[in-house]
């Protein structure tokens, strides 16, 4: 039963978010370029994902971990020691991506996760960085979430809804790369779904390692929160960081309540 549930929020995360994504690009909701209409409704968005990931480590994942046997000094060793990984991961993939790709132009769109895939790149080859970044990404989601389910049923719920919101913005960037190296939009839907889809192939190798390897969850969930807050904190709150109307501040703080509250009640109705 565990691991058909695996399956079915893997997919609906991975594939989910792709489909959603394109959604709101086809409906106008959310645009790509600076200035255009779809500008705020991406700042909304990137503030309610923010807001569900942070939500989700602090207030389920952590909890979660520190109510096993394993001491707090190492819990928090762990959380230290996945911030820091995570953040030497995306400073390789940005040096990689700047020498490969002319990073002189990388910033230049807007992105939910890793915008530096974008901009300047050389359509083909920017093309097929995203395609495998994003695969390598899925598949440790999926491992996340797995490990999430494994702990408790409500858990996984709320660590595969985290995964989707923060996967929207970052699958939108990537259509959007995709689109420009081949005229066929429904092509670059569907080799990011494909790669959408390895996040179930992560959720049942999550599966199998903790079913095999009980005492490694904790620190897995840990793992998973260092992963969720680094998103959080170091690539979508630093895009909300902006000159903004009194207005559009509300709205920004109203939408990051909304991915928080979104949080709660997807955990309150599945306990």
């Amino acid at each position: 039963m565990t691991l058909i549930a695996i399956l079915v929020a893997t997919l609906a995360a991975g594939i989910g978010s792709v489909w959603l994504a394109a959604a709101l690009m086809s409906l106008g909701l959310l645009g790509g370029a600076a200035g255009a209409p779809g500008r705020v409704g991406a700042q909304q968005l990137l503030s309610l994902a923010a807001g569900a990931l942070l939500a989700t480590a602090f207030m389920h994942l952590l909890p979660e971990a520190f109510e096993s046997q394993v001491g707090a000094k190492t819990l928090f060793a762990t959380l230290l020691v996945g911030l820091v990984f995570f953040f030497l991961l995306d400073k390789a993939e940005l040096w990689h991506h700047g020498h490969e790709h002319h990073h002189g132009h990388d910033h230049e769109n807007v992105h939910g996760d890793h915008g530096h895939h974008h901009g300047g790149a050389q359509a083909k080859a920017g093309g097929w960085a995203v395609l495998t970044g994003d695969s390598v990404h899925c598949f440790g989601d999926g491992i996340l979430i797995a490990s999430a389910f494994v702990a408790d049923m409500r858990l996984g719920l709320v660590a595969a809804l985290a995964v989707l919101a923060h996967e929207v913005p970052h699958h939108i960037g990537d259509l959007v790369v995709l689109r420009q190296s081949s005229p066929n939009r429904n092509a670059a839907l569907v080799k990011v779904s494909l790669a959408g889809a390895v996040t179930a192939l992560g959720g049942v190798l999550g599966w199998w390692l903790v079913d095999q390897l009980h005492g490694l969850l904790p620190y897995l969930l840990v793992v998973a929160s260092s992963s969720f807050i680094y998103v959080a904190l170091a690539d979508l709150i630093p895009q909300l960081q902006k000159r903004l109307t009194a207005r559009e501040t509300v709205m920004q703080i109203l939408w990051l309540g909304m991915g928080i509250a979104l949080v709660s009640i997807v955990s309150s109705f599945a306990h």
